[in-house]
């Protein structure tokens, strides 16, 4: 089974700072994939969050953890 972490960033800094922590910290093999996300109904881009999308093949990644990096930026993971 392939999990995947989804972590919601506030914006594009955030997400590139995170997703770079992320491969030092757990020692992925991918860089993690990043995406705009628009909020509902809104049109103005300051509105828009950051995704961090993390692979984990193994299913080798803490939640927590992963959970409390993000909180460091003012982010969280999304739960499925």
């Amino acid at each position: 089974m392939n999990v995947r972490h989804v972590l919601v960033l506030p914006d594009r800094d955030a997400a590139e700072e995170v997703a770079r922590e992320v491969v030092d910290r757990f020692g992925l093999l991918e860089e993690p994939q990043l995406f705009r996300d628009a909020l509902a109904g809104e049109d103005d881009a300051e509105d828009a969050q950051w995704l961090v999308v993390v692979e984990d093949p193994r299913e080798q990644l803490d939640a927590t953890s992963l959970d409390d990096l993000v909180a460091e930026y003012e982010g969280w993971l999304e739960t499925p």
